[in-house]
C-alpha cells in the first residue's frame, strides 16, 4: 500500500531555472506531472498499462499558485493528493514544500480519451478504483 498523502521528491535542476535562478513556472509542472508517473506507477495504473491501451489521458486545467522562491538546487517534495474522481476525468492537488515550508501548490484535472473518437469516456474500472482510495 502506498502511504497517503503520497511524497515524491527532487532536486530543482539548472534547466529548471530562469535567469534569477529561480524556477520557471512551466518547470513547476513537469515536476508535479513526474510525482503523478511515479505515483500511478506505485498503485499499478501506470498510463501504458496494456488495460489503457486504447484510451489517451490529456490534461484539461492546470493550475500552480507560488508562495515562496524556488531556486536552483533546492531540495522539494511534492504531496500528492487525489482530489476528484468524476466519471470521465479525476483531479489531483500537488503541495510542493522546500525547507519544511509551503512553496507551491497545484491541481491538474486528467480526461480519459477514446484514441479512436477523440471523445471522453468513462476512466477504466481499475485506474478509478485505486484512485478513489486516494481522494483528500
Amino acid at each position: 500500500m502506498v502511504l497517503k498523502p503520497y511524497r515524491w521528491r527532487a532536486r530543482i535542476r539548472f534547466v529548471d531555472t530562469d535567469a534569477s535562478q529561480r524556477i520557471h513556472y512551466t518547470a513547476m509542472f513537469r515536476h508535479f506531472e513526474a510525482a503523478e508517473h511515479d505515483f500511478l506507477d506505485a498503485i499499478g495504473c501506470p498510463y501504458n498499462h496494456p488495460d489503457f491501451q486504447d484510451l489517451s489521458f490529456p490534461r484539461v486545467h492546470v493550475e500552480c499558485d507560488f508562495f515562496s522562491g524556488i531556486r536552483y538546487d533546492d531540495v522539494i517534495e511534492i504531496e500528492l493528493t487525489v482530489d476528484r474522481v468524476g466519471t470521465s476525468s479525476f483531479t489531483m492537488q500537488f503541495s510542493t514544500s522546500t525547507g519544511g515550508a509551503l512553496a507551491a501548490r497545484g491541481r491538474i484535472t486528467v480526461v480519459s480519451i477514446d484514441r479512436h473518437t477523440q471523445r471522453s469516456c468513462p476512466l477504466p474500472d481499475r485506474l478509478a478504483g485505486s484512485l478513489r482510495e486516494y481522494l483528500a
